[in-house]
């Protein structure tokens, strides 16, 4: 029993001793390492690398089920999403369904309207797709050079468009190439319609991302998120193609972003609204021979 309390006390006093100078023992120790290393750069090498030979088997067996673990919650996570994710797709489902259902009721009711109108469509637009080969974009000008001509069949004021709508139309005309005002472009004049209230105004580029609606007779009316189509007015082009959305209307000002997106156009179409078709438009029927030219008509 003596032995053990003189080995306890003994014990004691190392162990206070140590904890007195620990701090010392580190920086002595941190300087014998450097020291060690300085002169023989090969063996400190070597004890690093025998050290991470041992320490990978154990991290590698303490990092396993952790990320075992870790992909459990992940499952668990997903698992909770996607029954979310389900529920939100049932809902639009079925709002989907209602909408379908209404589309064909006025579908079939537009039908039935047209033909006691007696109305007609008018003439089919023709287009051709072209490449965009330059850009025309600085401090004064929003436009793009295509690679497409007079010979295709392009004509001044024809429009440009995109997937998402209007991009443009066409201010001069090459053999081979052909240039593009944006609707961005502080020349451009473009006359519009807001679809929710079917009010008219003027689209007008200012050189910047956004168009100005002007010539309003109230911008009150004029809601963020409504939808700019364009009018038919002035005879380019008809009634209906998507130009942009109201995104801004604060202090009287209302400010449109356009729906085509000009920092990725690589492709757009020419699209001809008129009488002149593109190259590959439908070719009109010939005409039927009558008695009066010579030729015999068959029954």
């Amino acid at each position: 029993m003596a032995i053990r309390d003189d080995f306890e006390v003994v014990a004691g006093q190392v162990r206070a001793g140590i904890q007195r100078f620990a701090l010392g023992l580190l920086v002595l120790a941190a300087f014998g390492a450097m020291l060690v290393g300085k002169a023989d750069t090969v063996l400190v090498e070597h004890a690093r690398v025998l050290a991470l030979d041992l320490a990978s088997p154990v991290l590698e067996a303490i990092a396993r089920p952790v990320a075992v673990a870790n992909r459990a919650i992940a499952d668990l996570r997903e698992f909770a999403s996607l029954r979310e994710e389900n529920a939100r797709l049932r809902e639009e489902n079925a709002r989907l369904l209602a909408w379908q259902t209404a589309a064909r009721r006025l579908e079939n009711e537009n039908e039935g309207l047209r033909g006691l109108a007696n109305f007609r469509e008018g003439p089919e637009a023709s287009f051709i797709t072209a490449r965009i080969v330059g850009d025309s974009v600085s401090a004064y000008v929003r436009g793009a050079l295509l690679n497409v001509g007079r010979k295709a069949g392009v004509a001044p004021g024809q429009a440009v468009v995109t997937g998402e709508g209007l991009a443009g139309r066409i201010a001069e005309v090459g053999e081979n190439s052909a240039r593009v005002l944006f609707v961005t472009d502080v020349n451009s004049r473009l006359p519009v319609l807001i679809e929710r209230t079917r009010e008219r105004a003027i689209l007008a580029g200012d050189n910047s991302p956004q168009l100005r609606l002007t010539l309003l007779q109230s911008v009150a009316g004029v809601q963020r998120g409504d939808r700019i189509i364009t009018s038919g007015h002035g005879g380019s082009f008809p009634v209906g193609i998507p130009v942009g959305e109201v995104v801004e209307t604060s202090e009287g000002h209302v400010r449109v972003r356009p729906f085509a997106d000009f920092s990725r156009l690589e492709f757009v179409r020419v699209v001809d609204y008129g009488v002149t078709g593109l190259v590959g438009a439908p070719a009109p029927p010939p005409p039927a021979p009558s008695a009066a030219s010579g030729q015999r008509v068959k029954p």
